[in-house]
């Protein structure tokens, strides 16, 4: 195990490129140091990818799963087979669906190991549209839960362990919202959760599109377009979409409506209150999700508008970026209360894996304290940056015009780690980015800084779709972390001085 500690010594060296951030063996980013190193990945150059120690375990497959995947082949696939392993059978099955839905070829489902793990195979031109379904259902195996399958795990948690450490968390969760720790749900990652809240939605209320309101985290916006009746995306780049939205309500019925509070990577929130009441007016009874991950539970109550809430607990919660996990949390006083609560019971093939509740269970211990510091600091990051005269905008959930995430605040809460910033002089976003003292990598919420150039990573097949939806290719992204203000000042200060 790495004693590195990124608050006094980042991940941002030319020779830091592909390290695990954290560089532990369960570190879910991965540094990507220069501007071009990230330009090089997305472009598939080996030459940086084979310097990968890790990755993000949705998009990248950490060398533990890539061994299980490679055990699961021996022992089941036939000559031109490919495998995925997930930890149960039914997400094999999922994913088995999905590569058929898709015409990519037949695929079959077998049982893996002494835990039964799903396999799902399928022919070696499926691999691309297989990989799609891990990536954006988020249905993964774990790396912990790799090496133990594999015999190779650092530490031996029993049963009994795993179980306390997630009750804890659920118990630490409902203390924080004020929900019931009946009504609280636990993913393998944040997308897990959010894919289980479209299934949930698809079931209930089927053939119904789904709304997204303003520009989200990639992904689940994949998951609505790809999966169910498909979805209507509204990016709010100007207050015309809320005319847009009533004329949807207007004229379909929906399965539900999207938002994040505040969105990633624009730090905006659309007025929820007004959302409501198009739906009251019209007299149309559709759930309102929102994914409070960027704000965070501790500094915004998100129940007093959604019926469901769904966190990445891989982020804030977790801080230390070893391990995935999401929640889904139904609103006690929600009318859909009844029948989500009963289909995620009777579909509850979730569960945090042993190793991963006992890492997360001790991670979250200081969140509420972690969570105070990193607000500060962003805050006094954001205006730093918003008078600083080579930064065109800042984008931070204080500077919301909405007056969504005020009404929404916690009395002692503040704002979570995120901000984005667009700089004047766009051809110098890749010297800042290049000499930043900060870890440069994907992901956010760490207990250290963490910075990436977002829309390079996120969208970079769609970069003039994503500059449509007031997303700037250059826009740099970071989440701020637990260094004393003044060194995050000062290192950004030094940054902006190439």
């Amino acid at each position: 195990m790495s004693t590195r500690n990124l608050l006094t010594d980042p991940l941002c060296k030319p020779e830091d490129l592909g390290s695990a951030v954290p560089p532990t063996p369960y570190g879910i980013s991965v540094c990507l140091p220069l501007w071009e190193h990230v330009i090089d990945y997305e472009e598939g150059d080996q030459r940086v990818v084979e310097k990968f120690k890790s990755g993000y375990p949705r998009f990248f497959v950490p060398p533990a799963i890539a061994a299980v995947f490679e055990a699961a082949e021996k022992e089941h696939a036939k000559p031109g087979e490919r495998a995925l392993v997930f930890p149960r059978r039914v997400h094999a099955e999922r994913c088995a669906e999905f590569i058929e839905k898709h015409n990519a070829g037949p695929a079959r489902v077998a049982e893996f190991g002494e835990e039964s793990f799903g396999v799902t195979l399928f022919p070696e031109t499926s691999y691309k549209t297989a990989r799609l379904f891990w990536r954006f259902c988020g249905e993964v195996l774990s790396i912990r839960q790799s090496e133990a399958a594999l015999g190779t795990e650092h530490h031996e948690y029993t049963e009994k362990e795993g179980h306390i450490a997630t009750e804890r968390i659920k118990q630490r969760l409902a203390d924080i919202t004020g929900q019931s720790k009946e009504d609280i749900f636990l993913f393998p990652s944040g997308m897990a959760a959010n894919y289980a809240v479209h299934r949930m939605l698809s079931s209930i209320l089927p053939n119904r599109k789904t709304v997204q309101l303003d520009f989200p985290y990639v992904d689940v916006l994949k998951l609505q377009e790809r999966f169910g009746a498909g979805a209507h995306f509204l990016p709010f780049a100007d207050d015309g979409d809320y005319e847009k939205l009533r004329t949807i309500i207007k004229s379909e019925p929906l399965a539900g409506i999207f938002a994040e509070l505040p969105s990633n990577p624009l730090l905006k929130c659309v007025d929820l209150r007004k959302v409501t009441e198009m739906l009251f007016l019209e007299e149309k009874d559709v759930p309102i999700i929102v994914d409070d991950t960027v704000g965070a539970n501790v500094n915004v109550d998100a129940f007093l508008i959604a019926d469901v809430v769904t966190t990445s607990l891989t982020k804030s919660f977790s801080g230390v970026g070893d391990v995935l996990a999401g929640s889904v949390i139904i609103n006690s006083e929600s009318p859909w209360h009844e029948e989500f609560a009963a289909f995620l019971r009777e579909h509850a093939d979730h569960e945090l894996w042993r190793g991963d509740a006992i890492a997360l269970e001790q991670n979250s211990r200081d969140y509420v304290e972690r969570m105070r510091t990193v607000s500060k600091n962003s805050v006094a990051l954001y205006e730093f940056l918003a008078e600083h005269p080579a930064v065109e905008k800042v984008y931070h959930s204080i500077a919301d015009d909405s007056g969504l995430y005020d009404h929404l605040q916690k009395v002692d809460g503040g704002h979570g780690c995120l901000l984005s910033f667009v700089l004047k002089d766009r051809d110098s976003a890749q010297r800042v980015y290049d000499a930043m003292q900060f870890s440069k990598g994907p992901s956010l919420g760490t207990n250290f800084t963490l910075v990436c150039p977002y829309t390079l990573l996120a969208h970079y097949d769609e970069l003039d779709w994503a500059a449509r939806c007031g997303v700037d290719r250059t826009l740099l992204r970071v989440s701020v972390g637990l260094e004393p203000t003044e060194i995050i000042l000062e290192r950004m200060k030094q940054a902006l001085e190439a």
